[in-house]
């Protein structure tokens, strides 16, 4: 795989579908707990999955688990389980759609105890602020950090599945808490027009 192709990240190839998510969302600070909850869902949903199958299912997705509404997730039953098994536009695991039902609850909790998921993701970081790395190649880019190995361990002894630490660091370079784009790549120069 390349490490920069067309001026992006190696990754996202030249799919356009990739290259829309690359460009308008890969990496970007998300401080709203919905597109929070919606991306934990989506990288749950991922493990053993390439992301391009993911994201061409998350229109299912978001029609499967209620536009992403975490509430009305977190209420979904035994029933709805066994409707979702039968849903063509989404992952058919059993598994994996009883554990989205099941870390929506966790979900909850969290933005009970700590004012929002969001809040609870910052708790992992040095000075509660996002890490930007300064990677030149792909090959640089860990499956996981130290955040990501805390935040998982945390999530799993609260009851979260599919969201061990190579999960939750992909969840948090989605969500911009780690910003992976390569130095080379065009969302990097963005970022310099910005400051």
């Amino acid at each position: 795989m390349k490490d920069v192709i067309n001026g992006r990240c190696g990754w996202c190839g030249t799919d356009e579908l990739y290259v829309k998510y690359h460009d308008e969302e890969w990496g970007q600070l998300v401080t709203d707990d919905k597109i929070l909850f919606e991306f934990l869902v989506l990288e749950s949903a991922q493990a053993g999955l390439s992301w391009i199958t993911i994201l061409r299912k998350r229109e299912g997705y978001r029609k499967a688990f209620c536009d992403f509404d975490v509430e009305r997730v977190a209420q979904m039953t035994d029933e709805d389980v066994q409707r979702l098994v039968q849903f063509d536009g989404i992952v058919k695991n059993r598994l994996k759609i009883k554990s989205t039902i099941t870390n929506a609850r966790q979900f909850l909790i969290i933005q009970k105890e700590f004012g929002s998921f969001y809040n609870y993701t910052l708790s992992f970081f040095p000075d509660r602020k996002p890490i930007v790395n300064t990677f030149s190649s792909l090959s640089e880019i860990p499956v996981s950090s130290p955040q990501s190995d805390a935040m998982s361990k945390d999530m799993k002894k609260r009851g979260f599945k599919f969201f061990g630490s190579t999960i939750c660091y992909a969840h948090l370079q989605a969500s911009g808490f780690i910003n992976d784009h390569l130095m080379g790549c065009v969302c990097r120069k963005e970022e310099k027009q910005l400051e």
